[in-house]
């Protein structure tokens, strides 16, 4: 089995700048994946960045290319969602999942991320 935690997550103002942070937990070296997601009131979940564990290839989405930037840190068995330009349509929950195994994929609780001036 294998646990997420996310953190980071807060207020900022149109512009600036957040790091998501996702830890993982128990089995992690069954996990191949790591995405994040996001999901605002009112609309479905909708993958933002994921990234390969072993060869760190990464995809966005078209909404984030060139202000988001997903990478991770093997050691530390962590995620990061690196967060520029912040705009207010980026206010949602993110979820961080961890895909491992054959395809069991594991849910972090979300945290909020709200841009407002």
């Amino acid at each position: 089995q294998v646990q997420v935690v996310e953190s980071g997550g807060g207020l900022v103002q149109p512009g600036g700048s957040l790091r998501l942070s996702c830890a993982a937990s128990g089995t992690v070296s069954l996990v191949y994946l790591m995405s994040w997601y996001r999901q605002a009131p009112g609309m479905e979940r909708e993958l933002v960045a994921s990234i390969t564990r072993f060869e760190g290839n990464t995809n966005y989405a078209d909404a984030v290319k060139g202000r988001f930037t997903i990478s991770r840190d093997n050691v530390k068995n962590t995620a990061y969602l690196q967060m520029n330009n912040l705009e207010l349509e980026d206010t949602a929950v993110y979820y961080c999942r961890a895909t491992y195994g054959v395809a069991d994929v594991a849910w972090g609780q979300g945290t909020q991320v709200i841009v407002s001036s």
